[in-house]
């Protein structure tokens, strides 16, 4: 009898046991909240998880180049996710390749919310920066503040960029970084101070502006920034200010030397054609596709076919109505007098089954 108790109490915790790991293995698959962390957002677990921070710390210390490419709409964010890129930017540059304008600074903060949160339903892999965009940071600490808290709570990203230079920006971003949000600066052709610039133009060129592009590296690197955006400077200066920093810089138009690249995805695409494109794509763009062709040629022969009626054809109708319920449909648009539509209906019976 002792034993029959006994195995009885063994089956009843083998039981338990058994319910209890069911139990949890279901809780566990049902929850958002990665493994091994404190605090997880609402992503769900899975072997491609976002690329965070410390990914990138560990590539840039494996001497790993980091890719990061724009990204403005839900499309182009699932084929940077797609392609497993590591960076998607939402960038200003939207103003120009999205909304037509000449510069960078028309578009508004509440105009980049509406892009970001666009590219977070699309890319679910790499780590998402939101651009902090022209007049939405200047003003004060505060400002840039609650700019960035946006850009995270608004648009879904996970950190922000912001173009470095003055001290006013390197004190912004120290406040966004004390915040508690990650910031990526931009130094070198910085497009938002093409006012003070003169213009879309190159930068450490000669000895004094190139010793800033260094020192505003640092200066952004020691405000607490993860990363730091290197444009259009000459190669050796991107290799000077990439040997100086402990964090990564991303290169555009800015040589071989950085820790990654970043390009604007109509740009690599070849995406737009028309003249107003064709006059603000940089010269030191690659493009990688010719995009803009493709889908001009598939737009003149969608308009061809619909003017020949050529499309749609019997293939692209694939919606069926019965002998018998077309007779009963004709029919009843007698019975309301509509002669002409039960002719004009009988007409398309007779010419799609003749097309198939």
């Amino acid at each position: 009898m002792a034993i029959f108790s006994s195995l009885c109490k063994t089956l009843r915790s083998s039981s338990a046991k058994k319910h209890l790991n069911s139990t949890t293995s279901l809780l566990r698959c049902m929850s958002n909240v990665p493994e091994n962390t404190v605090y997880g957002g609402p992503k769900p677990q899975n072997p491609n998880q976002r690329v965070t921070l410390t990914n990138l710390r560990q590539k840039h210390k494996k001497g790993e180049p980091i890719s990061m490419v724009t990204a403005y709409d839900y499309p182009s964010a699932v084929h940077l996710d797609m392609a497993g890129i590591d960076i998607c930017l939402v960038g200003d540059s939207a103003a120009m390749v999205v909304h037509g304008h000449d510069t960078t600074l028309p578009i508004t903060l509440d105009e980049m919310l509406v892009h970001c949160r666009m590219v977070a339903r699309g890319a679910k892999r790499p780590l998402l920066i939101g651009d902090l965009p022209f007049g939405s940071y200047e003003s004060s600490t505060h400002q840039a503040v609650d700019a960035a808290v946006r850009i995270l709570k608004e648009g879904g990203m996970d950190a922000i960029k912001l173009e470095g230079g003055a001290p006013s920006r390197i004190t912004a971003a120290k406040a966004i970084v004390e915040a508690g949000i990650a910031v990526m600066g931009h130094v070198g052709l910085t497009p938002q101070a093409i006012s003070v610039l003169g213009g879309f133009r190159p930068q450490g060129r000669n000895v004094d502006s190139a010793v800033k592009v260094v020192e505003t590296s640092m200066a952004l690197q020691e405000a607490g920034c993860f990363a730091v955006v290197l444009e259009c400077v000459p190669p050796p200066v991107a290799a000077a200010a990439t040997s100086a920093l402990k964090i990564p810089t991303i290169g555009i138009g800015a040589g071989p030397f950085c820790s990654g690249q970043v390009l604007v995805y109509h740009d690599l695409l070849g995406m737009l054609q028309h003249p107003h494109h064709a006059k603000v794509t940089p010269k030191f763009c690659k493009h990688y596709a010719s995009v803009g062709d493709v889908i001009n040629k598939a737009l003149v022969q969608y308009r061809e076919e619909v003017t020949n009626g050529s499309f749609p054809s019997s293939a692209h109708s694939p919606y069926k109505i019965s002998a018998a319920d077309t007779e009963g449909f004709l029919q009843a648009l007698e019975k309301l007098g509509l002669g002409d539509a039960a002719s004009a209906a009988a007409d398309a019976a007779g010419k799609i089954e003749a097309m198939s």
